[in-house]
């Protein structure tokens, strides 16, 4: 269902083996995993917590994309893990060693294979401590120990030993014996639900290029008369791939694959290099020199856009290296107004630090919902309370104004976080997910709750709890509160002044019980994902039911409606959250149906807000009065197609 709900248009983006003989170590490194040093429990934090992770500047660069580049103007989307904005040209790191040939020496050059060996690991670990060095005070301390990790490996007699016994038993190349025995790693820990070992595979997959990449004689970008400036390419994020900014070369980045919590991603984030991962179709729609806008602050990757595209965002580059104004933009002004004059108020949903610095830069007034899974989901194991608070802290300093709202731990088991799930669970959407993992490992939640009531001493303290589903869970998590803030005052720490505790209404339960939450509750978040997931019962990962997600369905509308009715009956700040917001017809529909709060990550906004200024307030009534009648999607669709021509004349 597209078009203007009000005759104006909002605007909108396209998108677009075998394994080595005998005992390896492959199979024996669970045991060396947990001797490995790690990053230390501080490490997640910093990195989180950097606040130059937003950077202030932006860059340009010529390059074989810059002119007479192929026609293209692809417009893709990604998850932020830096945010800024540059112009260059592409340059692709396409090697994978799952593509390494499997090739053999003759028996005669087995030795010149291991000296080779001996060598590249050399070379390998001379290159890691002189990046150590020279990242000295460029990076927080914390970040640059994934290095001494990378070190250990490099020195690993026993991996060592697999590599060379390769070489020797099946005269495999040097390599084809490092792709083998870091394959066959990586394979075996891909298959496991665990974070923490794929990490360590990505980890190790990055030792073994850098060992490859040792032996070649001299660098192919910057050294051999290639591209100088360029907007990294490649399938996933890669501590070996990025450090060519070793020679300052890499403007920014952008992925296919990769992950928020991995470590090249923590690195990206302290060097202020804006980075792009998850890019859907990226290796097929970028080619090598094509000339790309990143704009990772939206979240965006433009590829060979026209002039008037280019020249605009020049500009924008040019007025990013001017001054710094401390005028907002001119779309950023809130609360929203749609074109009867209804305000709106759209706030941030945040999951780090540079999504909230981007808000409060924009002037928002509040951060409705942060996620505060980022610090668990990369350490892999319990922070400690002090790094909680220093988080959630910097989280407070960095929103500014802005009030925060900090949801709690929501977790299934599908995320591998051994300290709240044993295991994986049959169906992990119905399982302990949200209040429910929390209630089953309480000391988990207490240490939680203490980090914020420490990191909103003298403040208020907003917290929403996740997957509620009666009256109940709500009281035990308010005791744990309870108990814990007198525990705090026993230790002679200063408290919030106030606390304000909410529920994040998601499961069929808490909206049959919706009036009886609301009553015990400060203040009501309606996952919209998640409840229509529920209501519909249709997973929305699941692409075979993926067009329950396209339209919202009557029966979900009316539903809404209700929750919608009770919050204003009780005066209960009802805030919508979800990435399903964002489709078309949604959000002018949930306005429409008497919803006056939403909260958006950063790079979404900009497209809302022209949504809900071209919106006539009373036209969405009428819509919505004939949705809520429709007894299928169908249905709805038609009526509410049929009618949207008619609102921006009010019918």
């Amino acid at each position: 269902m597209r078009g203007s709900w009000g005759g104006g248009e909002a605007a909108t983006h396209d998108t677009r083996e075998s394994s080595a003989s005998g005992t390896s170590w492959t199979e024996r490194m669970p045991q060396k995993l947990r001797r490995a040093p790690r990053t230390s429990k501080s490490t997640a934090s910093a990195a989180i917590l950097c606040a130059a992770m937003a950077p202030e500047t932006s860059d340009t660069a010529e390059g074989p994309g810059a002119a007479g580049a192929r026609p293209g103007g692809a417009v893709l989307r990604g998850s932020v893990v830096a945010p800024g904005l540059v112009l260059g040209a592409a340059h692709r790191k396409d090697f994978e060693l799952a593509h390494v040939p499997v090739a053999r020496v003759a028996a005669g050059e087995v030795e010149r294979e291991l000296n080779r060996l001996r060598k590249a690991l050399d070379v390998a670990r001379k290159q890691v401590e002189a990046l150590r060095a020279r990242l000295e005070g460029r990076v927080r301390e914390d970040d640059a120990r994934v290095l001494d990790t990378h070190l250990l490996y490099l020195k690993d007699s026993v991996f060592i030993a697999d590599v060379e016994k390769l070489i020797l038993t099946e005269q495999l190349s040097l390599e084809a014996a490092i792709a083998r025995v870091v394959g066959d790693f990586d394979r075996i820990f891909r298959l496991v639900e665990s974070e923490t070992l794929r990490q360590s595979a990505v980890d190790l997959r990055d030792v073994g290029l850098r060992v490859l990449r040792s032996l070649e004689s001299a660098s192919k970008v910057g050294e051999e008369g290639g591209v100088k400036r360029y907007v990294l390419i490649a399938r996933e994020l890669s501590i070996v791939d990025m450090f060519n900014v070793e020679n300052e070369s890499v403007l920014g980045i952008a992925t296919e694959d990769g992950a928020l919590t991995s470590h090249a991603a923590v690195f990206a984030r302290s060097m202020r290099i804006p980075t792009l991962v998850g890019i859907e179709g990226l290796l097929d729609a970028v080619e090598e020199g094509d000339f790309l806008i990143l704009d990772a602050s939206e979240g965006v990757l433009r590829v060979n856009p026209d002039e008037r595209v280019r020249a605009q965002y020049q500009q924008q580059g040019d007025a990013k290296r001017a001054p710094v104004s401390s005028a907002r933009p001119e779309w950023a002004r809130f609360p929203v107004r749609t074109r009867d004059g209804q305000p709106v108020h759209l706030h941030g949903a945040c999951g780090n630090l540079p999504e909230v610095e981007q808000c409060a830069s924009l002037g928002q007034s509040a951060i409705a919902l942060y996620r505060t899974e980022l610090l668990f989901l990369v350490e892999k194991e319990p922070p400690s309370r002090d790094a909680l608070a220093e988080h959630y802290r910097s989280v407070l300093e960095a929103a500014g104004e802005a009030a925060v709202t900090f949801r709690l731990l929501n977790a299934d088991s599908a995320l591998g976080l051994g300290f709240l799930h044993e295991q994986r669970e049959p169906n992990p959407a119905l399982g302990r997910f949200g209040v429910r993992g929390l209630l089953a490992r309480e000391s988990i939640l207490r240490r939680q709750l203490q980090a914020m009531l420490i990191a909103s001493a003298g403040g208020t303290l907003r917290l929403a709890i996740p997957g509620v589903s009666d009256c109940g869970e709500l009281r035990r998590v308010k005791e744990c509160l309870f108990e814990e803030k007198l525990e705090l005052r026993k230790a002679g720490l200063q408290l919030p002044e106030r606390v304000e505790v909410g529920i994040v209404l998601e499961t069929p339960a808490s909206l049959l019980g919706v009036r009886e939450l609301a009553r015990e509750s400060d203040h009501l978040l309606l996952g919209f994902d998640a409840l229509l997931q529920y209501l519909l019962a249709a997973d929305r990962e699941n692409p075979s039911v993926g067009e329950w997600f396209e339209s919202l369905h009557p029966f979900a509308l009316r539903s809404i409606s209700k929750i919608a009715a009770v919050a204003a009956e009780l005066s209960r700040p009802l805030t919508v959250f979800g990435e399903g917001l964002a489709q078309a017809d949604n959000l002018p529909l949930l306005v429409g149906a008497g919803l006056r709060q939403f909260a958006f990550s950063p790079g979404v906004l900009r497209e809302q807000v022209a949504r809900l200024r071209a919106l006539e307030l009373k036209s969405a009534q009428r819509a919505v009065r004939l949705a809520a009648s429709a007894t299928c999607t169908a249905e709805m669709t038609s009526l509410v197609s049929g009618y949207r021509h008619g609102w921006a004349r009010g019918g």
